[in-house]
This record gives C-alpha cells, sequence and structure tokens, in this order.
C-alpha cells in the first residue's frame, strides 16, 4: 500500500483515478491546484505524484525538481497530451519516473505504478546512513543548487570520476574542492591543472613530469602533477582546453593509472581521482571532433552542470548577505543592512559573470558607500542602474496580460516572498533582520503576522 498523490484540475479524471487507487489498496489525495499539491506534500510522506502538466496555477514541469526536494522524495509520472514528444522529454530530464498520456491514463497507469514503486522498494532497501555534506563555502538553497548538493553528496561517497560544467564564475573549482573535502580522500592533495593556461608544448612535461636531460634546460627531474596527486584528487580544470595530443595521453593514463614521464623508460603508478570542469559544451566539441569521445565518457561517471546565477535568483539575497558580511568582518564595519530596491536591483540583472561578478560587484558597492549604514541602488556601479531602469521603462511584451497578478496580489506576493528570504538570511533573529532591511521592529512584527511568519509558527512558503 503506497500513498498517492493526483495533481490534476479535471474533477473527472481525478475521480477515475480515485476509484481505480483505492480498488489497488493505495492511500490517494486530490489537489487541484499546484500550491495545493505542495501543501499537502509538505505535510504527507508521499511515494507517487501523478502529476498533469497544464495546471491553473502553473506548468507542472516546472514543479517536478520542488517535489522531488520533499523528504520522501516521491516519484513523479506526469500526464502529457498525445504526441506531446516536448513535454516528455522535458519531464524525462527533469527527474520524472515517467510519463503517460492524458487520453489513456486510466487503462495505461497501472504498469508504469507497479515498475516505479517497485524501484522505491529496492531503493527502500538499499538505502545507508544519510550522508552529512560540509558545503560551508557554497552559498544557495535553491531548487537548482540542491539537486547539485546532492550530486556532490553522492559522488564524495565515491571513487568515480567527476565531471563539473558551468559558465565562468558559477563555482565549478569550489564544487570539486567541496567533493574533495567530503571523501575519504579529503586528507589528501587536491592538485589543481590549469589547461587552459598551460602551454602546449609543457603540457606534458607539467602533467607527467621529467627526467634530467629530457629537453633543453630540463638541468634536473621534476614529478609531474600526477605524482603529487597520488592518493588525492586531480582538479583538471577547463579540461576541454586539452589538446587533442594530450588527450590520448591522458586517456591511457586515466584507464591504467600509471604514465611515463617525459624522457623516461621507466612507468610510474599513481592512484589518483580525476574531477574536471569546462565552461564548454563537450558534447559539441565531442561532435565537433576537437574533443575525444571516449575520454569524455570516462570523465563523467558523475556529471554536475551547475546553473547560472541568472537561474536562481532566490540566491541572490543570501548570497549578497553572505558577501556583505564577509566584506564588514575583513573592513571591520559594523554590519550593513539592505534596501529592498538595492535587493530589487541586483534580481533585475542578468549577472554574465555570475557569482564572481556579484562578489566583485559588491567589493565595489563597499569602496562607494563605506560608511553609509543601509545600501540604497545608487551605490550599486551604473551597469546594474541601469538594468534596473529598464525593468521599468521598458515594455513587458512577453507577459500576457491575462497572467499578470491584481496589483495588491502582486504587493502581497512580493512581500511574503522577500519576507521568508528576509528571516533565512537573518538566520531567524528579528533584531538582524531589522539591521538587514531598515524595517523597523514593529513594522517587521506586523509583516510577520500577516503572513504567518510568527517565530512561533516557522511555517514556510511553499515555492517551485
Amino acid at each position: 500500500m503506497a500513498d498517492i498523490l493526483v495533481v490534476d484540475d479535471d474533477r473527472d479524471i481525478c475521480r477515475m483515478l480515485e476509484t481505480r487507487l483505492g480498488r489497488s489498496g493505495h492511500n490517494h489525495f486530490v489537489a487541484h491546484t499546484l500550491a495545493d499539491a505542495l501543501r499537502l506534500a509538505e505535510r504527507v510522506e508521499f511515494d507517487i505524484v501523478l502529476l498533469d502538466v497544464q495546471m491553473p496555477d502553473g506548468n507542472g514541469l516546472e514543479y517536478i525538481p520542488r517535489f522531488r526536494t520533499f523528504a520522501s522524495s516521491p516519484e513523479v509520472i506526469i500526464f502529457t497530451g498525445r504526441g506531446d514528444s516536448d513535454s516528455a522529454g522535458k519531464a524525462i530530464r527533469s527527474g520524472a519516473w515517467g510519463y503517460i498520456e492524458k487520453a489513456n491514463v486510466i487503462n495505461e497507469l497501472a504498469p508504469p505504478l507497479t515498475r516505479a514503486l517497485e524501484y522505491r522498494e529496492e531503493k527502500r532497501k538499499s538505502r545507508v546512513a544519510p550522508f552529512h555534506l560540509n558545503r560551508d563555502r557554497i552559498i544557495g538553497r535553491s531548487i537548482r543548487m540542491n539537486a547539485c548538493f546532492d550530486i556532490v553528496a553522492k559522488a564524495a561517497g565515491s571513487e568515480a570520476n567527476v565531471l563539473i560544467s558551468g559558465e565562468t564564475g558559477t563555482g565549478k573549482e569550489l564544487f570539486a574542492r567541496a567533493i574533495h573535502e567530503n571523501s575519504s580522500r579529503a586528507d589528501r592533495n587536491i592538485v589543481t591543472v590549469d589547461c587552459a593556461a598551460l602551454p602546449e608544448t609543457l603540457i606534458e612535461s607539467a602533467l607527467f613530469g621529467h627526467s634530467r636531460g629530457a629537453f633543453t634546460g630540463a638541468d634536473q627531474a621534476r614529478d609531474g602533477l600526477i605524482t603529487h596527486a597520488d592518493g588525492g584528487v586531480l582538479f583538471l580544470d577547463e579540461v576541454g582546453e586539452l589538446p587533442p595530443s594530450i588527450q590520448k595521453s591522458f586517456l591511457r593514463v586515466l584507464q591504467e593509472h600509471r604514465y611515463r614521464p617525459v624522457g623516461s623508460l621507466e612507468e610510474r603508478a599513481s592512484s589518483f581521482r580525476v574531477v574536471a570542469a569546462t565552461n564548454r559544451n563537450l558534447e559539441i566539441c565531442v561532435q565537433q571532433g576537437t574533443f575525444r569521445s571516449d575520454l569524455y565518457f570516462r570523465l563523467q561517471a558523475f556529471t554536475i552542470h551547475l546553473p547560472p546565477l541568472r537561474e536562481r535568483k532566490e540566491d541572490i539575497v543570501e548570497l549578497t548577505m553572505h558577501c556583505i558580511g564577509r566584506l564588514c568582518d575583513r573592513m571591520k564595519v559594523e554590519l550593513k543592512g539592505v534596501s529592498p530596491d538595492f535587493i530589487e536591483a541586483l534580481a533585475s540583472y542578468d549577472w554574465p559573470g555570475n557569482v564572481r561578478e556579484l562578489f566583485q560587484t559588491m567589493e565595489e558597492v563597499f569602496a562607494n558607500g563605506t560608511h553609509a549604514r543601509i545600501l540604497f541602488p545608487h551605490h550599486l556601479p551604473e551597469r546594474i542602474r541601469i538594468s534596473h531602469s529598464r525593468g521599468y521603462l521598458t515594455p513587458k511584451d512577453r507577459e500576457p496580460a491575462e497572467n499578470l497578478l491584481p496589483w495588491r496580489q502582486a504587493k502581497e506576493k512580493f512581500e511574503a516572498e522577500y519576507i521568508d528570504r528576509l528571516m533565512r538570511a537573518a538566520q531567524g533573529r528579528t533584531r538582524k533582520a531589522c539591521e538587514i532591511s531598515g524595517i523597523s521592529k514593529a513594522r517587521l512584527y506586523q509583516l510577520l503576522g500577516k503572513y504567518d511568519r510568527l517565530p512561533s509558527r516557522r511555517t514556510p512558503l511553499p515555492s517551485p
């Protein structure tokens, strides 16, 4: 007997599914909106979520990762339209167990439901003690980041190779170090190879080392980076920049963990683990013939794709407050607060340089507003203030009028989300929240009460 949640606004379908699930002996719950479904999932540890794509308050596909983050991590089966291969593909990429054409859902539900429940039972039997991931230096609690942390935890408990991809400034090296520091190799070296910075003529000797007299200027033998990584981790930063000739040599080393220093006849062994990072799409590089397919497949036992900051803007408040706290400590000044429109301006910007650019921007802000107790948009660099102003001046042609919320409802939605983020950044402390936001204590308590966020209640706001 399983706990199953049906999420569909079609009440006839829901009634038929309730009948079918009841006959099979399962506990079943029904939600006609995504918001109601999230509230139910917070209270009940579901095994399966049967989810329609087209819901009145959003697209069900976008909520698959949200359902997967709940304590029970339910398997999600999507209802798609007839022949809707795009939705089916997106559902699988988002972590869905499977999909069924909605027109045939009553007749075709049993096989995928049975397989999904069998899979959950096998997972339950093989479950090990939960792994505590130390991620002190990585900031972010968004759904996209939590999915990355899940893979980091799995990779840290394994000896398999890891490929981390993402744009410049997304934190690939931080994730590589998190994998190393949480692994059984944490007490050994993590050796970084900057593949983009090494000249092609030197990269082989840098990796493998060389014997004395191997080439002009080799006055003495030197160990390579692979030797120094013995027992630890070899971090190949920007692995997509490795020249094809070195890719071939390194593939053999990766397969056999044996190598020969340049100019030497003696083979050596090194027990290293590889974590590689790239800002390129290596699949395209393989198709173009600039990266070996066999090396690519060897590197990606685990794959972590770090989202750009523009796709996880819900983390901007926490990232900003972390950076402000760090800068205040460094400069030995009182912790600064931020105005709501300061955060709004940051969120309006696309951050092509990602987290690295955000932190550099905060350095600029401190240089311009060292003595300010509260930071406002005029402390921000011009490029961000221009981006913020364009948000007000440019017509939002892409936003259909029927999708706009009434002003009062939109204002309350913003206030509730801001209060949630503020209290997380302040770690639940009202005095600190007042300092950060510039809101008076009386007004803060008024907002906390209005949105049922008083500390004694601690009721989280569902979000996709």
